[in-house]
């Protein structure tokens, strides 16, 4: 039986049909899957699948900064506006410590990336922390001024001791 690509009319056809890509993505990666696992390399749509995992690599270093912009953020609040500390602030330190943990284990090669996105992220954290307190900018120090280590650390709470801790 001729295959789709050697038969005109059918490829024919097949290239003015919407795109599977296009109209259901999950239907397209299990498609997708499939063609890999059955080696049906002539039917896998090579042009898109780069493209997302190009876009997987993106989403991690993406995940990474907002999960370090969070926990920053939080760790400004609770240093700087020690007086509005709570258990969901708490809370919410102790899940972004543990998510990027998980995160950096899961795929050890953003540890490459981690000095830039400590940057990039703090950026995001300051503004975070100055809407969240209303606090001035020049409250907060112009440059990430905890290491990484004390970021991550579930023992490090900046400023004044507190009971919650």
């Amino acid at each position: 039986m001729p295959t789709p690509e050697a038969n005109p009319k059918t490829a024919k056809i097949l290239a003015s049909a919407p795109n599977l890509y296009e109209t259901d993505f999950y239907a397209w990666i299990q498609e997708q899957a499939t063609l890999l696992c059955s080696q049906q390399w002539s039917r896998i749509d090579l042009a898109n699948l780069i493209e997302e995992i190009e876009s997987l690599g993106k989403q991690q270093r993406q995940e990474l900064r907002n999960r370090l912009s969070v926990l920053m953020g939080h760790l400004l609040k609770w240093e700087y506006q020690s007086q509005h500390r709570s258990r969901s602030g708490l809370s919410t330190l102790r899940v972004q410590r543990r998510d990027t943990i998980r995160l950096l284990k899961g795929s050890p090669s953003l540890q490459s990336y981690l000095d830039d996105a400590l940057q990039e992220a703090y950026e995001n954290a300051k503004d975070l922390a100055m809407g969240e307190t209303n606090l001035p900018e020049q409250t907060f120090p112009p440059a990430c001024p905890y290491p990484l280590n004390e970021i991550l650390s579930d023992r490090f709470y900046p400023g004044e001791p507190s009971e919650l801790v």
